[in-house]
């Protein structure tokens, strides 16, 4: 066990995820076990030619933080972006089954009543309906089917935002995750301004958030925002870094807490025109969340992931690094560190994927390779280190 994994389990959050793993182990796998998402027969028309997914996500410890940064600025446009997040942690792991819409989406929102005022929930309501508007914009359907707002202070410090979302699709669409010694991958970057971003993204995502926020930000906290912690957490963990949410950091152009609260990027977009062209040359597509750039090795044997020119690191991670000390190994298998899409294809077709990226005006480039192996196998090449996994 290394240090950064003995600190994420003393803050009673885990960076593998394993006792989930472990939990869902013995459950039937669905119609296609190695794909991204868990696929279902199309119950409602039992139709044998289609499939259905129902995937439930959500912003995570993001939202303590959301209610931190609110509560020193007053800027409570940050909801929206948490808003963002619950529902991209669930589409964007369904774009890599193959999934593009259109989507039934359901809230789920558990609120402390005494912290959380009506304001705060209409942000998050409002932001939900304008990140919808804007996949519209883009030919992606995403229905709003109403949910569950509930005041829970016995239970809930703040506030969760979480959602589940659910759709059908022809069974020939699903990418099944076969991907063949050969491959390369491309990697499509999570920072920076895409056309349909309305400013700089950190690339952050909605993972990892437990660490970086206590790594990163000054102890004073502790004592003026008791609930955006868990209390049998050791004090030397909370909050044990130098930085405020206002504070600056090079080479950054948003403030540090608008770093770590930058809203997951979508690759809705994108994907819906990848997978309109391109389908068929696509072998695997992976969302490195939980578990970052180790996120592969769930979904491959007998091959070796060669991942040799990763994109330059933006500043976020940077910043959380330099705060933690993490070891660069672990820091690679906590958060995405550049890039949270993969896709694994023939190097023909990688040229036109990232040809078609560049419209978006988001980067790409081929990341790494597939080699034949006697077991699965991660190597990253990075210019802190080679790591083996």
């Amino acid at each position: 066990m290394s240090s950064k994994d003995l600190k994420y389990n003393q803050r009673g959050v885990s960076a593998s995820k394993e006792d989930v793993y472990t939990a869902i182990s013995k459950l039937d796998k669905g119609l296609f076990p190695n794909a991204f998402c868990k696929i279902f027969p199309d119950h409602f028309s039992n139709d044998p030619d289609w499939c259905s997914i129902v995937h439930a996500d959500g912003a995570g410890t993001k939202s303590s933080l959301a209610y931190l940064y609110w509560k020193e600025t007053g800027d409570t446009s940050v909801w929206k972006g948490i808003a963002q997040d619950s529902i991209v942690m669930n589409t964007d792991d369904l774009i890599c089954a193959g999934a593009t819409g259109p989507f039934l989406f359901s809230s789920i929102i558990n609120r402390n009543k005494h912290l959380i005022p009506a304001d705060v929930l209409t942000e998050i309501i409002s932001g939900t309906a304008a990140f919808m508007n804007l996949m519209q914009q883009h030919g992606i359907a995403i229905h709003y089917m109403g949910g569950e707002t509930a005041d829970l202070g016995d239970v809930v410090k703040t506030i969760t935002v979480d959602s589940t979302i659910s759709c059908r699709l022809p069974r020939a669409h699903v990418i099944k995750n076969e991907i063949p010694a050969g491959d390369v991958i491309v990697g499509f970057a999570s920072s920076g301004n895409a056309t349909y971003e309305n400013e700089y993204n950190s690339g952050i995502g909605s993972n990892g958030l437990t660490a970086a926020r206590h790594d990163v930000l000054h102890h004073s906290y502790f004592l003026k925002y008791p609930e955006t912690f868990d209390y049998n957490t050791s004090e030397a963990l909370i909050y044990s870094g130098s930085k405020r949410v206002t504070d600056t950091f090079e080479d950054a152009s948003l403030n540090v807490g608008k770093l770590l609260l930058s809203p997951t990027r979508t690759y809705l977009p994108l994907v819906h025109k990848i997978l309109e062209k391109y389908a068929s040359g696509i072998h695997g597509m992976i969302h490195c969340s939980g578990g970052g750039q180790k996120k592969i090795l769930h979904y491959v044997d007998k091959l070796h992931i060669i991942k040799n020119n990763l994109f330059p690191l933006p500043p976020v991670f940077k910043l959380i690094q330099q705060e933690s000390e993490t070891p660069w190994q672990d820091m690679y298998q906590v958060f995405n560190m550049g890039h949270r899409l993969e896709v694994y294809t023939s190097k023909k077709n990688a040229a036109a994927l990232i040809d078609l990226a560049a419209s978006f005006e988001i980067e790409a480039r081929i990341i790494g390779h597939c080699t034949p192996a006697h077991t699965k196998k991660l190597t990253i090449e990075s210019e802190f280190g080679t790591f083996d996994y």
